[in-house]
């Protein structure tokens, strides 16, 4: 078995979470700049345009937001719009299979549960890599206990 992480550790897509902070910050700057630089619009219409590039900003921020962060008494998988504390009993087994847009959890209620924050769109290697630790940890833990 490989090496373990030591704990607290967390699981987020860095490469991925930079692109779409940096998009939404470059689209809300240029919607922004836009509004301010037409003449013609009046300060309603030059509202709705900031508003427009800080909800983009917004709904980018949330797609970045995603993680996973595994302590001595769980894992708490943050999704797009949902958080979930999951006690390593729990967890089954950890899935990334080839063609997997991110690894999946199975659970011992017999449902999966999705976790963005281990995906290998951009980073393939690093996502195998969080996923074997991620697995390892899970393995350690249902065997060991928490206190390890």
């Amino acid at each position: 078995m490989s090496e373990l992480h030591p704990l607290p550790v967390t699981f987020r897509p860095g490469r991925t979470r930079a692109i779409l902070l940096t998009a939404g910050a470059a689209i809300f700057v240029v919607i922004t700049a836009v509004a301010l630089l037409l003449e013609k619009l009046g300060p309603g219409e030059r509202l709705s345009f900031i508003l427009t590039g800080a909800l983009m900003f917004g709904v980018l921020a949330l797609l970045a937001r995603v993680r996973v962060v595994a302590d001595e008494a769980g894992v708490t998988v943050v999704n797009i719009a949902s958080r979930r504390r999951l006690a390593w009993a729990e967890i089954v087994q950890v899935n990334l299979r080839p063609g997997d847009p991110w690894v999946f959890l199975n659970l011992s209620d017999g449902t999966s549960l999705p976790v963005l924050g281990i995906q290998p769109g951009i980073a393939k290697d690093k996502a195998i890599a969080d996923a074997r630790a991620l697995r390892a940890l899970a393995e350690a833990r249902s065997v060991e206990g928490p206190q390890g």
